[in-house]
């Protein structure tokens, strides 16, 4: 498992990279890679690239629903993309289109 992050040279978008696992033994990497990321607008984007994610557990899920809570709530603006169709799946099964962007990928 590797998890990166990186902020927009405006500080206006973060883009947080999980490859493999993405379940709770990322979760306090995963908290601070959005806690910690330097944004400079109070209305930062945020993108959860799961390209290379080939797994995700209903700690992960939590861990999402943690992250849209910190970027504002219905207000926040977070997108997941790049999903793998077993991960797709799981999202759609949970009905995180309802809040979350959800792009790109296999599905």
């Amino acid at each position: 498992m590797s998890l990166n992050t990186s902020v927009s040279e405006d500080g206006s978008k973060v883009t947080i990279t999980i490859d493999g696992r993405f379940d709770f033994g990322v979760h306090r990497e995963f908290r601070n890679a959005y806690e910690k990321a330097e944004t400079k607008a109070s209305n930062a984007k945020y993108v959860v690239d799961l390209s290379g994610t080939d797994y995700m557990d209903s700690s992960a899920l939590g861990m999402l629903l943690l992250l849209r809570e910190h970027a504002g709530g219905d207000n926040a603006d977070v997108t997941v993309t790049n999903c793998r169709p077993v991960i797709r799946e799981i999202l759609d099964i949970a009905n995180f289109d309802k809040l979350f962007k959800i792009a790109g990928g296999d599905s």
